[in-house]
């Protein structure tokens, strides 16, 4: 999945909310009820989706700043790691 989620093998619901936050980022003024109808008709609740759509602003605004700070990016492998790590114990502290 980290490569591409498109091909990747995910329920639908993932796939869809996937498919909405990439077009939330890159093209935010395009995302209207049509872009949400598939993930309500895919069983995902308007709660996820909220929540989902508040990680991503969130994301969107973290990384604008941090590169417009000059924050240094980590390695693809530093990424992995921390996802493989993400998927197994997930946030918890």
């Amino acid at each position: 999945m980290l490569d591409d989620w498109r091909t990747a093998a995910i329920e639908g619901k993932l796939r869809g909310t996937l498919a909405l936050l990439e077009k939330l980022t890159l093209a935010p003024g395009e995302v209207g009820p049509a872009d949400i109808a598939p993930l309500r008709a895919a069983g995902v609740s308007d709660g996820a989706i909220v929540d989902a759509i508040h990680v991503c602003a969130l994301f969107n605004v973290i990384n604008r700043v941090a590169d417009a700070l000059g924050f240094p990016q980590l390695a693809p492998e530093q990424l992995r790691r921390g996802a493989r790590i993400l998927l197994h114990r997930g946030y918890q502290v």
